[in-house]
């Protein structure tokens, strides 16, 4: 299949997703996760009418901005950001899924300071809780909302978790069930300036079970784009190295 009947067909999947939830289909939002798609494929999928891109890497994500920062897309981060890379993922981000410490919170800030605007982004929580995965710990969440509420720079719209790798449904529901639990109790907490609107959770392999237990907000990479040459280890290593922490 194209990646335009690709891309036609996820767009039913989460119709279809939503209704069965309950919920209206265009209020769920698809991010095109792009990573290692050439700037080529990537074009085919926006004139198809994908409109958000999402990248994991931000070195790999800049050059592919430069080829298609014309062409009308919005452009999502949702990869482990280190703090070095935080002047370069402001070239190009509309929106950052993966703020999971203060430390990068601190560095965000500053630059945007530095730089006179603001950003949108998604507290990352750690649903799973394995070592391998990034993310606030679930009991850490609301704590790390509330201290990275009060820079004035970062506006939080929301949460952001990745399922657990697994065939497992009941295990996957889990995971997205937590992070429905955290969201709605942030949004009863009160937090001054958390506007929470979005669940960004699910991916090629589980986004309708994400929508059922309540994400607007969905991944699909390889539905879209077929099978990556780069194993998922690329993007997620089984490690964290003390840079990948920094």
């Amino acid at each position: 299949m194209s990646i335009k009947e690709n891309l036609e067909q996820v767009n039913q999947n989460i119709a279809d997703a939503a209704i069965k939830a309950g919920k209206r289909p265009e209020d769920i939002t698809l991010i095109m996760a792009t990573k290692t798609v050439d700037p080529d494929r990537i074009r085919e999928a926006i004139k198809a009418g994908g409109r958000i891109i999402a990248e994991n890497k931000v070195q790999e994500a800049l050059k592919k901005y430069d080829a298609l920062k014309n062409d009308g897309a919005e452009w999502h981060f949702i990869g482990h950001l280190q703090t070095n890379k935080v002047k370069d993922v402001l070239k190009f981000a509309n929106m950052i899924h993966s703020v999971d410490r203060l430390q990068l919170a601190e560095k965000l800030d500053q630059r945007l300071q530095q730089e006179g605007r603001a950003m949108d982004i998604l507290i990352q929580v750690n649903t799973s809780q394995e070592d391998s995965k990034y993310g606030a710990a679930p009991e850490e969440a609301i704590p790390l909302i509330r201290q990275v509420a009060k820079y004035d720079t970062l506006h939080i719209r929301g949460l952001m978790t990745i399922g657990l790798f697994t065939k497992d449904e009941v295990k996957i529901r889990k995971c997205f069930k937590v992070l429905k639990e955290i969201y709605d109790n942030s949004v009863k907490a009160g937090i001054d300036k958390v506007v929470m609107q979005y669940l960004s959770m699910g991916m090629s392999g589980d986004y309708p079970i994400a929508i059922e237990e309540g994400a607007n907000m969905v991944r699909i990479g390889t539905a879209i784009f077929g099978a990556r040459n780069t194993p998922d280890a690329y993007y997620w290593p089984s490690e964290k190295t003390d840079s990948d922490r920094g």
